[in-house]
């Protein structure tokens, strides 16, 4: 895929120590999260810090597996080309919270074949600080999202239902966030979701760690179930 124009000027916080960003500190609570396991597809588990002290991250957190705009902002994760990423020799990182068995299946259904591993027990989106509930007060609209909110919980609660189990695959209330992390407990860039739409643009993250950004409107997207 080619890589997109460039990008407008970034606004968002580079670093983690300066004032009015959407950013915030995290030393601290990186620090506690550091040791926290994270589980692969193959049920093999690592501390948190093994996904970033060597190499720069870019770590995305999603709100659970069934939630349709984790689904689309996923699938247009899934168009970052490897090389990009290689070239700037940053890590890309989903990380859900439902059970390790979730994975394989979810990847299958986005056509994500980067990194990907569950905390199903919440502990790093507690301690970093992600928020449960909605903002209702937030009005937002993330670039990635293509259905409305009605068709989207209607194919969320569809795929829930025909699944093996019904299984909302995670905490339905959970809210997500982005961060780029890395080598060691260094924070470039953290962002916390407000609500379900509140999602960083995926060309902004990649901007600030320093990967080619990417032309989402080269395909149209087709949506199923």
């Amino acid at each position: 895929m080619a890589a997109a124009p460039p990008a407008p000027a970034v606004t968002r916080q580079v670093g983690s120590a300066r004032p009015g960003g959407q950013g915030r500190q995290l030393p601290g609570e990186l620090r506690e999260a550091s040791r926290c396991p994270v589980v692969d597809a193959d049920g093999r588990s690592v501390p948190f810090e093994a996904l970033y002290g060597e190499q720069k991250a870019i770590v995305v957190f999603v709100r659970n597996f069934l939630c349709y705009t984790c689904k689309e902002y996923v699938e247009d994760l899934a168009k970052v080309p490897k090389a990009f990423l290689q070239e700037a020799n940053v890590r890309l990182i989903v990380i859900g919270q439902s059970s390790y068995h979730h994975i394989k299946p979810f990847c299958s259904l986005t056509g994500y074949t980067h990194e990907m591993y569950v905390d199903p027990q919440r502990e790093i989106y507690k301690i970093l600080g992600m928020k449960r509930g909605e903002g209702n007060n937030v009005s937002v609209q993330s670039p990635h999202v293509k259905s409305n909110t009605l068709l989207g919980s209607i194919r969320s609660v569809w795929r829930a239902m025909t699944g093996p189990a019904f299984d909302f695959q995670g905490d339905p209330a959970q809210q997500g966030g982005a961060l780029i992390l890395g080598p060691g407990n260094e924070v470039h860039f953290s962002h916390l979701d407000k609500n379900r739409l509140d999602h960083v643009p995926i060309n902004t993250v990649l901007q600030l760690a320093g990967v080619k950004t990417v032309n989402f409107t080269h395909k149209p997207q087709i949506i199923d179930i």
